[in-house]
């Protein structure tokens, strides 16, 4: 079993997603800040740490991907209820976020999404828990 789990985005400003994030609810821990990174709590243990693109570069050999042309993973985060869903979308648009398609509602399974101030992609979900998948 994996003890913690962390995600590394390249941002362009670390301050300036620091308070999108902010703003849309999620907190940081202070205890992984510093040399301008900002560690994003993202459940018990999981986080997303969010690097200068400098930083970043420095732990990958491949091109840092362009998010305003393509897509280098999709983010997928699980709420306990579709208010919770339009909650978070709501307070991301307002924040600067750009929404990624319209709501799906498969009655069983409630789904939006949005791009973050760097363009990476954050898909917010519901799943009704007694809901058995079709097919």
């Amino acid at each position: 079993m994996i003890r913690r789990f962390y995600l590394n985005l390249p941002v362009k400003d670390v301050a300036r997603s620091r308070a999108f994030f902010e703003a849309v609810g999620r907190e940081f821990d202070p205890q992984f800040a510093g040399d301008g990174a900002a560690c994003l709590v993202m459940a018990e243990a999981a986080y997303v740490m969010l690097l200068p693109r400098e930083r970043f570069a420095q732990f990958t050999t491949k091109e840092i991907a362009d998010t305003a042309r393509t897509s280098a993973g999709l983010i997928s985060l699980w709420r306990d209820s579709k208010a919770e869903v339009d909650a978070e979308l709501d307070a991301a648009l307002k924040a600067g976020a750009t929404e990624a398609g319209a709501a799906e509602d498969l009655g069983f399974m409630y789904m939006r999404g949005y791009y973050d101030l760097d363009g990476h992609g954050w898909g917010v979900n519901w799943m009704n828990p007694e809901a058995k998948m079709p097919g």
